[in-house]
């Protein structure tokens, strides 16, 4: 268990002393879930995950898991998710500047920039919720790795950068328990295995062809709307680690997109800093998370603007969120 979490730190080391990191939220699948109950259309997702409903208020989890899981003078186990907080920048980036810095940069390093890699590294927080008991905050950090032959391994731990060293909170098996950090929930091998449909195929780098395979892979003809374009390419970035062509392809088509706006700075949940450009719809807001000078998606948080009563949702709650790592 220790082992493969310190693989995972090596790939991408968070040092205990690091920036405090923000709490995490609702994963891909309970986006898709509540979409539907808001009677909003969710994009097609491929890999299934597991079926969360909407139960009581982000505010019962504080309470209820300090009672559950913590002993007297210790630190509750799991705080309320709480949305990054966005600094007001006098000259934000537009996504047009944006696209272009990434098209600079792609020219000018072509030989050292960073290269298209089939795999990812992806830390998710996720709000998990239930008919019959208080949501809770489920931290944990997904690596795939494909192989030359065509297979490719993957590997799932719990782990939660904010608190290295100390048990994660889970609610496999119906209940919330603590676990060891770094204690693996999946391990997998896969045999060799091609595909040439997206996403499993491999993107291109320009962008009229990027933004066709991205409408391949939401399983649908008509356009995208700009919800089901960040889905798709939330999709994308957990089966692809995109190289600088393909980065500043996919600027390249935010730039195009309507509804994203610049909204300033931001210090994702791993501390790296970003260029935060927003997306808002009724009763959510997107906010996708960008290098300011590549072009490459760092995240995207997805939070309620909207307090919905019968489901105890409260405005500012969030509801998924992940970053992504070389």
């Amino acid at each position: 268990m220790a082992d493969e979490l310190e693989l995972l730190r090596r790939a991408d080391p968070v040092p205990a002393h690091g920036p405090h990191y923000g709490d995490g939220p609702l994963d891909h699948n309970a986006e898709r879930r509540l979409a539907a109950l808001l009677n909003e259309r969710p994009a097609v997702r491929r890999r299934p995950r597991l079926v969360w409903s909407l139960a009581a208020g982000t505010a019962a989890v504080v309470t209820v898991l300090t009672l559950l899981l913590s002993g007297p003078g210790t630190t509750p186990a799991v705080a309320a998710p709480r949305p990054l907080t966005i600094r007001a920048d006098a000259t934000p980036v537009s996504l047009t500047e944006l696209a272009e810095r990434a098209a600079r940069q792609a020219a000018t390093q072509a030989q050292g920039a960073p290269k298209l890699r089939k795999g990812t590294h992806v830390q998710s927080w996720s709000m998990g919720m239930s008919d019959d008991k208080p949501p809770v905050t489920l931290p944990e950090e997904r690596v795939v790795r494909w192989k030359a032959d065509g297979s490719h391994t993957e590997l799932v731990v719990a782990t939660d950068p904010r608190h290295p060293g100390r048990p994660v909170l889970r609610d496999d098996g119906g209940a919330p328990h603590l676990v060891e950090d770094g204690h693996v929930l999946t391990r997998h091998s896969y045999p060799p295995s091609w595909s040439d449909a997206p996403p499993e195929s491999t993107p291109p780098h320009d962008a009229a062809r990027l933004r066709a395979y991205l409408q391949e892979a939401a399983y649908t003809r008509t356009p995208l709307t700009t919800p089901e374009l960040l889905d798709t390419i939330d999709e994308l970035l957990d089966h692809w680690t995109l190289g600088a062509r393909e980065s500043a392809a996919l600027a390249r088509i935010l730039a195009n997109t309507a509804g994203l706006r610049p909204v300033g700075r931001v210090t994702d949940r791993l501390g790296r800093s970003g260029a935060a450009y927003e997306y808002r719809s009724a009763g959510t807001r997107r906010l996708l998370i960008m290098s300011p000078s590549t072009g490459q998606v760092l995240g995207l948080e997805t939070v309620f603007t909207k307090a919905d009563p019968q489901y105890g949702v409260k405005a500012g709650d969030v509801m998924d969120y992940s970053a992504w790592m070389r």
